[in-house]
């Protein structure tokens, strides 16, 4: 079970984490973090400089990764035994969690669940006082739920 809700977010080393921000946890290997990148893109162009991965891969893999998938959030990796990741509970591939400026969770959305992950995106939106981006719709070929 990812971090609850309210609790303090841990610092995560080289990932901006200035004011309300989002960091989505993910494994390349993983076919639900496959499945949902265009979905991590959509988050990540909605909300400027304020979504960061944290990739459980060496350097080389994720950058590999970003590059085949086009992704571009900026990520830091977490190698084992994954502290970070441990730090926030993390057992799904992928979790996005969003945190609010006082560095408390607001939102998580773990696995591929295109609800979880639209809630997480308004309640990320709200904290920055912008206007909630839509990361998948039902049209857009994404199922509605895939396990991490």
């Amino acid at each position: 079970m990812a971090i609850a809700i309210g609790e303090v977010a841990p610092h995560v080393e080289g990932a901006s984490q200035d004011g309300p921000h989002v960091l989505v946890f993910f494994k390349v290997t993983c076919s639900t973090t496959q499945l949902a990148t265009p979905a991590i893109e959509r988050l990540t162009r909605a909300y400027p400089g304020k979504v960061a991965g944290v990739g459980q891969d060496p350097p080389p893999a994720l950058e590999g990764f970003a590059r085949d998938f086009t992704l571009t959030l900026p990520i830091v990796p977490d190698l084992e035994p994954y502290t970070v990741s441990d730090g926030y509970g993390i057992t799904s591939a992928p979790t996005a969690i969003a945190v609010d400026g006082d560095a408390r969770v607001l939102d998580v959305a773990e696995s591929w669940d295109r609800d979880a992950w639209n809630r997480l995106s308004t309640r990320i939106a709200a904290e920055l006082g912008v206007a909630a981006a839509t990361v998948s719709d039902p049209d857009d070929g994404l199922p509605d739920f895939k396990p991490g």
